[in-house]
């Protein structure tokens, strides 16, 4: 099998280590392009991939075609990989805010075999949660091909298309809320003497551990956050501050907006 890609940054990075890590694919059979050369080289020399100087080379002898570039780069390249595409290959878009019938008129295609994803950043640890939706020309044996391979780093979950951009809210940017979270806490750790990174190693473990106890258990994150608040203990009095401070009402804010703003992308 034969997987290109289009793009070589951070994201094409992630996958391409994840397709090699689970032995899907061999370095031999990835081929990329990227505009900018040196990253191409970058991840030439990482993975031992080829990296061609033309885009078309890239797409005319692609099995899967993974479109990695950021979404206002996407008119431009659409209709030249469009030009050069076959019927049989499938196109795997990690674009955010671009849906599916814009890929498909900007390739110029009625028959491509398109599906739409939106990766995140710990797909770069093998940790990352992709939504996944297609067009009506994907088969599903190109849907099954589809999930294995995006599940190669990470978690892959179908979703209808209409909840692409909700995707991109709770998942695709709340890796940077989380951080901002993690930073915030090793802040205050370290004004109260903590060396910063110690605190850092504390908060992180925290927030992968909890995210952890709340899959593995199956339980409402209110009751376990309910299991950590002792009557009258130290949990329940930093909660009392986060809630008159207004953290909830703060993070749904923060994602209407991120949705918001990948809805008019």
């Amino acid at each position: 099998m034969k997987v290109g890609f289009i793009g070589l940054g951070n994201m094409a990075t992630a996958i391409i280590g994840g397709l090699l890590e689970k032995r899907m694919v061999s370095a031999g059979e990835i081929a990329g392009y990227d505009a900018f050369p040196e990253a191409a080289e970058k991840i030439r020399e990482k993975y031992g991939i080829t990296t061609v100087s033309e885009l078309g080379d890239v797409v005319k002898d692609a099995d899967v075609l993974f479109l990695a570039v950021k979404p206002n780069v996407l008119p431009a390249v659409l209709p030249e990989i469009g030009k050069g595409l076959d019927e049989r290959t499938l196109v795997i878009s990690i674009a955010a805010g671009k849906d599916l019938a814009f890929l498909e008129e900007k390739l110029g295609r009625k028959d491509c075999r398109l599906v739409r994803c939106m990766p995140n950043t710990p797909a770069l640890v093998l940790e990352g949660c992709t939504g996944v939706c297609t067009n009506a020309n994907v088969t599903e044996e190109d849907k099954e091909l589809a999930m294995t391979l995006l599940g190669a780093f990470g978690k892959a979950i179908p979703v209808a298309e209409h909840l692409m951009d909700v995707v991109v809210g709770v998942s695709g940017s709340s890796p940077a809320y989380v951080f901002l979270f993690i930073e915030a806490m090793a802040d205050a750790a370290v004004a109260a003497g903590m060396p910063r990174a110690m605190a850092y190693e504390f908060c992180a473990q925290a927030v992968l551990g909890s995210a952890k106890l709340l899959l593995e258990t199956g339980k409402h994150p209110g009751e376990l956050k309910d299991m950590v608040c002792s009557p009258g203990g130290t949990t329940i009095a930093a909660v009392q501050v986060l809630e008159e401070m207004g953290f909830r009402g703060a993070v749904m804010d923060a994602v209407e907006a991120c949705i918001e703003k990948s809805r008019n992308l």
